[in-house]
């Protein structure tokens, strides 16, 4: 994304993703901007969608251990590698990202100013997908606790990231226009789920066979599609 227009002459050793870079140029369509802000915040709105993962994963584990397993305590369930994980002691993941959602905008919101649009959204897109890319291998190994510090913590950094940086730019773009700006972002947001939970259950189920529900397989093909599109709007 490109931030509002500047008379400052780019410096010759300018890497691609400092701000610097990311000054447009006289006659830049400011109408290119919202999508790439929307790239970014379809792919972060899968946040609230990551329910469509819970119950496949509490009934990963199947057999007479399973019995057993329902009064585990929450420390007991972080490290088993033969329960099935209680729905809620998945829910914590979401609870996690949003937390650290709100964390990250409050802690990197000044660096944001400094860095660049470019470079915040290079970042949120290393940290969303990385965690939908660590959970995977979280769920392969079945630890709960990887999934938490994965999807949950390292997610919500980039959801943070993700989410004020084309909120940040599409106010700088459309003075006249901030609340039509900032809305544009949020419809991305609060959309993301309405893409992202068909899309998870269509990788599920074509991964899904008699012994595996395909979780881990769907959260590594998501997430590298989200990089892909994340870079692209975060980059442009």
């Amino acid at each position: 994304m490109n931030v509002a227009v500047s008379a400052k002459t780019m410096p010759r050793d300018a890497g691609f993703l400092d701000r610097e870079r990311t000054i447009a140029k006289a006659g830049f369509n400011r109408w290119l901007v919202p999508p790439a802000a929307l790239a970014i915040h379809l792919c972060i709105g899968m946040s609230y969608g990551l329910s469509v993962f819970w119950l496949p994963l509490s009934q990963a584990i199947s057999g007479p251990q399973a019995a057993s397993c329902k009064d585990m305590s929450v420390f007991e369930a972080l490290f088993t590698t033969s329960c099935n994980w209680r729905v809620s002691d998945l829910l914590v993941v979401f609870t996690i990202g949003i937390v650290f959602l709100g964390l990250s905008a409050a802690v990197f919101g000044g660096w944001l100013e400094r860095a660049g649009p470019r470079k915040a959204g290079f970042v949120a897109a290393l940290c969303w997908s990385g965690g939908f890319v660590l959970s995977a291998f979280g769920v392969y190994i079945h630890q709960l606790w990887i999934l938490w510090l994965s999807l949950g913590a390292l997610g919500g950094i980039g959801l943070g990231l993700g989410y004020i940086s084309p909120v940040s730019t599409l106010v700088k773009w459309f003075p006249d226009k901030r609340g039509m700006a900032t809305g544009m972002a949020i419809m991305g947001f609060g959309g993301g789920a309405m893409i992202g939970s068909p899309l998870a259950n269509l990788l599920m189920n074509n991964f899904k066979t008699a012994n595996a529900v395909g979780v881990w397989q769907a959260m590594l093909a998501i997430g590298a599609i989200y990089l892909v599109f994340m870079m692209a709007g975060g980059t442009r």
